[in-house]
């Protein structure tokens, strides 16, 4: 059978996707990418398709279904990531905003095997990572740089993180709670993520059929129904035999490459060795043990990486002071912060303020006037009076939003 195109398309009610996850979805799979949420370890592209494999046709509908009751537990490979936000070249600035997060952003009081610093490196640039799970209680991944590697380790209650470079290792413990902490490693977390944005304002269909890391998938195209969204699709691979997402690709509605392209290169469906997950620190190794206290405020936690706040009906009970405006993939959240808007570059000075001239954008409407900080997803009106206007979509849909909730 050649490659074949699906006009079947799919609703939320047939999806059966719970309502409330599926707005939040929106928000989280863009935001994810942009705040590097999702621990940004679930940031997973991949290679170009490879053929077109002869499968049996499948509707849009029984392809989401069996994603949703594949079993999957157990597998390891390599993961290419790309991703492209369209941020300007900041000449070395990024580096160092990134080591300061590392070392606590004060001087050197931090972790440079802190997860919930280090990992921030992915949201731009390609990677390359290698993933193992067996379970809920049981992830390793690896960020492989040039002679050196960053881990993540997740076994039962512990999660380590070890820095190779500087021999330094981050110790935490995830409350042993099973899935809710699994740590986020494979195309399919991103997919579940996209999967619950689906209602009426999307259309799903089945696109055809690929090879991924040397594996027959089906292609499920996800987009948006309503204009106005700066996503322009979502493409998911679905392996053939296990219904595993192997690659997920976000491609923006203004072309050009995708802003996140995440998948396997090379996956193993076997058991992975016990000892994959075993982690004694080394001789020598400097470790900071990071306490229950300092966990709950705003410490790592494996899968950690959906927003403090769900959108849609129930953004506002989240945060306090949050609204929201439109519906669907057009959803902008708003947020009153009593300040005085962000300050220019020319008041900032130096390589930050330069940074922030080169994000944002001069607005201005019934609202007032304000900065409209972009990238190639998310955009964001910071008003000179101190509201925040932010969602996936575009700057006209932004000041639009802002003249009519004067």
């Amino acid at each position: 059978m050649a490659p074949y195109e699906s006009d079947e398309s799919i609703t939320a009610s047939e999806t059966e996707v719970p309502r409330g996850r599926r707005r939040a979805a929106r928000y989280v799979v863009p935001l994810a990418v942009t705040g590097v949420a999702v621990a940004t370890i679930g940031l997973v592209p991949a290679l170009a398709d490879s053929g077109s494999p002869d499968l049996p046709e499948i509707s849009a509908e029984q392809l989401v279904q069996n994603i949703a009751e594949s079993d999957t537990e157990q597998l390891s490979g390599t993961v290419r990531i790309n991703t492209d936000l369209g941020l300007p070249d900041l000449g070395g600035l990024e580096s160092g905003l990134f080591s300061g997060a590392a070392s606590g952003g004060d001087g050197g009081e931090g972790s440079a095997a802190d997860p919930s610093t280090r990992l921030t490196e992915l949201v731009s640039g390609s990677h390359t990572l290698r993933v193992a799970a067996d379970g809920p209680d049981r992830q390793k991944v690896s960020l492989l740089q040039e002679a050196a590697e960053y881990s993540v380790i997740h076994n039962g209650k512990d999660v380590w993180g070890y820095d190779s470079r500087s021999n330094e290792v981050h110790h935490s413990t995830s409350g042993g709670t099973g899935e809710a902490e699994d740590v986020p490693a494979t195309p399919k977390d991103f997919a579940e993520e996209a999967l619950k944005a689906v209602d009426e304002t999307t259309s799903v269909t089945v696109d055809g059929t690929a090879r991924v890391a040397g594996r027959d998938a089906y292609k499920l195209l996800i987009k948006p129904r309503q204009s106005g969204s700066t996503v322009g699709a979502i493409s998911i691979a679905v392996d053939a035999r296990t219904w595993t997402p192997l690659k997920f690709t976000l491609t923006p509605a203004a072309g050009g490459a995708a802003v996140v392209d995440a998948g396997f290169t090379q996956v193993d469906f076997g058991k992975p060795a016990a000892s994959t997950f075993d982690f004694t620190p080394p001789k020598g190794a400097e470790v900071t043990e990071q306490d229950a206290a300092e966990q709950g405020e705003g410490g790592f936690e494996p899968g950690e990486g959906d927003l403090p706040f769900t959108p849609g009906e129930d953004l506002g009970q989240g945060a306090e002071g949050m609204d929201t405006i439109g519906e669907g993939w057009n959803a902008i959240a708003v947020l009153d912060t009593g300040g005085e808007g962000i300050p220019s570059g020319e008041e900032v000075g130096g390589d930050f303020g330069g940074f922030l001239d080169s994000l944002g954008d001069k607005a201005s409407g019934k609202f007032g006037s304000g900065t409209v900080f972009k990238t190639r997803l998310i955009n964001a009106l910071v008003t000179d009076d101190g509201k925040v206007y932010v969602g996936a979509v575009t700057k006209d849909a932004l000041v639009k939003a802002a003249d009519s909730h004067r």
